[in-house]
């Protein structure tokens, strides 16, 4: 994937007022006219679901129409950025996508199977966070570091199971970047979501998780869990003393859980730079803003043209590691 595959309307849009309202006078209309959904492919309590409430509230008070938040798992997000690629392109069914967005269609490959949509049929409009993945267990689990972790691994091939959210999805490739690095074989249990695999890791029914910070703070703080390392190139700083796994002897192990906003590729231009515009806005709000930190997920805004470069870079280094792991069931 490369920034000329993306919609070449998108990095050329900029929210000039009159254009926009020419289209506007266009329409019969000022959009937006009515009630705002935004999908988002997992159950509540995932990265994408935490991230697209506290953005709904704030476009509510911006555009001053109602937004709501449709959560329509399946399928690593699949279902959801399905939905949304085929749905009507007039800037009323938007997309809170994690970078699973641009593995999917890569992953459908391996098996020969056709992609339920492709990336081009999305349009960024902003990155609202962007936090390094997290290795988290059972606070009674015996490991207390990455290296018990991965000697215990290879001493019970296939015995650890982790938990994902779903083939292919961030959690899955994370984990299995490292497995394959480490030179480990563990035990793959996907789930509909985040949410509900962490449900699950606190249940003991999986004994490993690679999740984002802000879904993990609560349940480390309220020793429930226990975090051994970070897939970031830096220490994240709601967890500034687990080492990350460059530190630990895997430099290749480097993976991020972002959210960010997508349109259908085909919405007009002036209502793609309403959205932007009215990003800008959210990304200041102070409930949001609130909402994020206390989440332990800062935000990190990028407008359209830095999130579509963005988007292509993290898009084309994940892809190239779905294509080293391979097929895996």
């Amino acid at each position: 994937m490369s920034a000329a595959s993306l919609p070449r309307r998108l990095l050329l849009a900029a929210p000039f007022a009159a254009p926009f309202a020419a289209w506007a006078q266009a329409q019969g209309g000022e959009y937006p006219t009515r009630a705002m959904t935004i999908v988002v492919g997992f159950p509540p309590g995932g990265q994408a679901d935490l991230a697209a409430r506290p953005v709904a509230s704030a476009l509510e008070r911006i555009l001053r129409q109602p937004v709501v938040v449709q959560n329509r798992a399946g399928g690593a997000g699949a279902i959801g950025s399905g939905f949304v690629a085929r749905a009507p392109a007039d800037g009323y069914t938007l997309l809170m996508a994690l970078s699973s967005l641009a593995v999917i269609p890569e992953s459908e490959k391996l098996f020969g199977r056709p992609a339920p949509y492709t990336v081009d049929q999305f349009a960024p409009i902003a990155l609202v966070n962007a936090d390094p993945t997290m290795l988290a267990v059972p606070a009674n689990a015996p490991w207390r570091s990455i290296a018990d972790f991965v000697r215990d691994a290879k001493a019970r091939p296939g015995d650890i199971p982790y938990g994902s959210s779903g083939a292919y999805g961030t959690l899955h490739v994370a984990m299995e970047m490292f497995a394959s690095a480490a030179g480990i074989r563990l035990l793959h249990v996907p789930f509909q979501g985040a949410g509900p695999a962490i449900t699950a890791l606190l249940s003991g029914d999986i004994q490993a998780l690679a999740s984002a910070p802000g879904t993990l703070t609560q349940h480390v703080q309220g020793g429930r869990l226990r975090v051994l390392g970070c897939w970031g190139r830096e220490r994240a700083a709601a967890f500034p003393d687990v080492p990350t796994f460059m530190e630990a002897g895997f430099p290749e192990v480097e993976f991020y859980i972002w959210a960010g906003l997508f349109a259908p590729a085909a919405t007009p231009v002036p209502v793609l730079a309403r959205l932007r515009e009215a990003m800008r806005g959210a990304m200041r709000d102070a409930d949001l803003l609130r909402a994020f930190e206390a989440a332990g997920s800062p935000p990190r805004y990028l407008d359209a043209p830095d999130f579509a470069r963005f988007f292509a870079e993290d898009g084309a280094r994940l892809v190239g590691a779905v294509q080293r792991i391979g097929r895996v069931e």
